[in-house]
């Protein structure tokens, strides 16, 4: 990995950290988005910081964040942020959300970073390779469904957004299964705690980070149907190649 980008995205996570430190688990103002979901002073400030710091150390890159929109759409390299990813999970005092940084190169993700201030966790990868805070880690190597963890952010959101007996004929299969999601559930994954993170509904700043770390560190990335995960709205992430496939044809 670049040693400048590396040494760059460190400096995003510190500073946006610093920022996510003074609110959490504070008396804090709660807004609602025109999709209703919940947005904080957090959330804007953290955005708006790292796209201070992104636009003057590079200038002629684009920008997308999930709070304020985009800039130099047709740029080669363009910055994808997610302030808070999580940010229901950061309201209600749980360690369970984290600050999203992604840099797209033709539209590919390159490199992600994931970074929990809170617990002084920083995962980033660049498809190749994933480091937590510089030793590198890798996923499981479960192949089978009664050995493995499942992980999703909301069981609600499944029913919402999929066919969600398939999804329950999964949970029946599966050793263990946990509502720990968010971006939380994609580093479990990557560190080797858990086997499979889905979400079935998901915006170009929840995914864009996530596909460089679970890559890097060994394992399978693809929207709900098998496809592109940074063109579709969903994701299945799994440990290995024979747990995805056996997760995809469940759900499909």
């Amino acid at each position: 990995m670049d040693a400048e980008l590396n040494n760059f995205f460190k400096y995003l996570a510190a500073e946006s950290g610093k920022i996510i430190k003074d609110y959490f688990r504070k008396p804090i103002t709660i807004d609602n988005k025109p999709d209703n979901s919940p947005v904080t002073i957090a959330d804007k400030l953290v955005e708006e910081k790292l796209r201070e710091l992104i636009s003057k150390k590079y200038p002629q890159h684009g920008i997308i964040g999930e709070e304020f929109g985009s800039i130099n759409d047709d740029a080669e390299y363009k910055w994808v942020i997610d302030p808070i990813d999580g940010t229901k999970s950061f309201i209600c005092g749980t360690i369970t959300f984290g600050t999203l940084i992604a840099l797209l190169k033709n539209e590919e993700p390159i490199i992600g970073c994931f970074n929990q201030p809170i617990l002084n966790e920083f995962l980033i990868g660049d498809n190749s390779k994933t480091y937590l805070n510089d030793v590198q880690v890798y996923v499981k190597k479960t192949t089978e469904l009664k050995d493995s963890i499942l992980l999703t952010t909301d069981h609600r959101n499944i029913k919402k957004h999929r066919d969600i007996e398939s999804f329950n004929y999964l949970i029946d299969q599966v050793k263990i299964y946990r509502n720990w999601g968010d971006c939380y559930g994609y580093y479990l994954l990557a560190t080797g705690f858990a086997d499979i993170m889905i979400d079935p509904i998901m915006a170009i700043w929840d995914t864009a980070a996530i596909i460089p770390l679970i890559r890097g560190a060994g394992g399978i990335i693809t929207d709900y149907y098998g496809g592109d995960p940074l063109k579709g709205n969903s994701i299945i992430a799994s440990s290995t190649q024979e747990l995805h496939t056996k997760v995809l044809e469940i759900l499909n």
